[in-house]
This record gives C-alpha cells, structure tokens and sequence, in this order.
C-alpha cells in the first residue's frame, strides 16, 4: 500500500503494509523518540502530533497517515529543548524514558490551552506515564515553562 504524507514538514511517499501500525512505521524512518512503553495504550511514550493534535501512535494503523501531517519529536527540537531545560532544572527527567510523549503533549497543551487550569494540565498529561517521579518535578517544571512563556502567572 502506497502512502503519502508529511513527515516533521518534509515530504514523503513510502510503501507500507496495511496492517503496520504508525509507531513501527516511524521508529523505520529513524525516529527513534516514538517509543513503546506498554503495548495497551496506557503509557504515552509513543505520543506523536497527527495534524497537530497529539495521538497515540502504537493505537493507529501507518496507512491513516496518508495525506496527512505528522510531526514526531524529531521535528520539534527547538521548542523541546527549551522544555528540557526547565525539565532538567526541576528534577523531572531521571531516566528521560517517558519525556518525548511529554514533551509532546506539554507543546501541544501551550499551542492549544492559553492559561491552562491545573485540571487542563493533568488532563493532557493524564496518558503519559512516568515510573521515576512523583510528577511533582514535571508539575514544577511546567508551570515555570508556562510563566517563562507568559501564558500564565503562576
């Protein structure tokens, strides 16, 4: 099956079985920051943006992808390091395992939530699973991400 797609804003064509799910097919085309932490769609590691909207990519066929934009932690570099850093400075990335879904799914939240509510926040986050942390160090490292972006005075 032949498909079309956009991939971190690069254009691309690949021949895909029908059945291949999207996470298998992006760790093939090197992006290694979609990752599967579960198999049961529970832990968030494979989180990837389907048209800007964050989805789980270990829950969605490769071949829904045609004709669509896709954009991976690969293409977010910029905006994630900045994220990183007040990750770092919080405590929140002991083993880094879980931060790309995150990442992704903080960057998303800022994109789409102007002064997100502590309800706002735990909803994004809800999926993403984190086995090192209490998510104390995330919380605190998000909302001085937030302040630091002017989106909200925390």
């Amino acid at each position: 099956m032949n498909i079309a797609y956009l991939l971190n804003g690069k254009k691309e064509k690949s021949d895909i079985e029908p059945g291949m799910m999207l996470l298998d097919f992006l760790r093939s085309k090197g992006c290694h920051s979609v990752k599967c932490g579960c198999e049961t769609t529970n832990c968030g590691l494979c989180t990837v943006w389907l048209n800007e909207k964050p989805v789980l990519s270990c829950a969605i066929l490769a071949a829904r992808i045609d004709g669509q934009r896709v954009t991976t932690l690969e293409g977010m570099q910029e905006e994630a390091r900045e994220l990183a850093l007040y990750m770092g400075r919080e405590g929140a990335e002991q083993c880094g395992f879980c931060n790309p879904g995150f990442v992704m799914n903080v960057l998303a939240m800022v994109r789409e939530v102007t002064d997100p509510t502590d309800n706002e926040i735990n909803e994004y986050l809800s999926g993403n699973l984190c086995r090192c942390t209490g998510y104390a160090s995330h919380l605190r490292a998000l909302h001085a991400f937030i302040k630091a972006k002017g989106a909200v005075d925390v």
